[in-house]
């Protein structure tokens, strides 16, 4: 069976569940999934940034007003039990965590403990950090010692 790490910002869409459930065609995946919450309050400048060059200027008025800390908890639990709960259905194995600090050394850490074949970062563009190699993709690359793969969120 072959093992993925599973890094998501929200919850899986089924067009995700499809995408990265058939990557490996037939062959069984099981995946570990990584629910990371939006970025902190450090993030809302490139985050508004990335949503202008998108053109989505609502989305970019609204920066920083996301829950935080404790508050962002809740519903990052809920988007990681739903994107679990897709991804068995689809008929692989899932199991998962909310990753509030520390993400990539987390990511690190179950690549090294489950010996993971592959870390798959499923995110929405952030195309100013991606320019200067900030993103999970990126960073990851140089820490988890697997391949690492960068895929693009879709929206329902």
């Amino acid at each position: 069976m072959f093992t993925s790490v599973l890094m998501i910002e929200k919850p899986l869409t089924s067009v995700d569940v499809e995408f990265v459930t058939t990557l490996h065609g037939d062959e069984g995946v099981s995946f570990i999934v990584l629910m990371q919450p939006r970025g902190d309050q450090a993030d809302v400048l490139l985050r508004a940034i990335d949503d202008v060059a998108m053109g989505e200027l609502k989305e970019a008025t609204r920066e920083g007003e996301e829950p935080e800390g404790k508050e962002a908890r809740i519903p990052a639990e809920q988007a990681l039990e739903h994107s679990l709960q897709a991804l068995r259905d689809a008929g692989c194995e899932a199991v998962g965590q909310v990753v509030e600090d520390h993400p990539l050394n987390k990511m690190k850490a179950v690549v090294d403990e489950s010996e993971a074949d592959e870390v798959i970062v499923l995110t929405a563009p952030h195309y100013v950090e991606e320019f200067f190699h900030r993103d999970w993709a990126s960073r990851a690359r140089h820490k988890v010692g697997v391949p690492v793969l960068k895929l693009f969120a879709h929206s329902e």
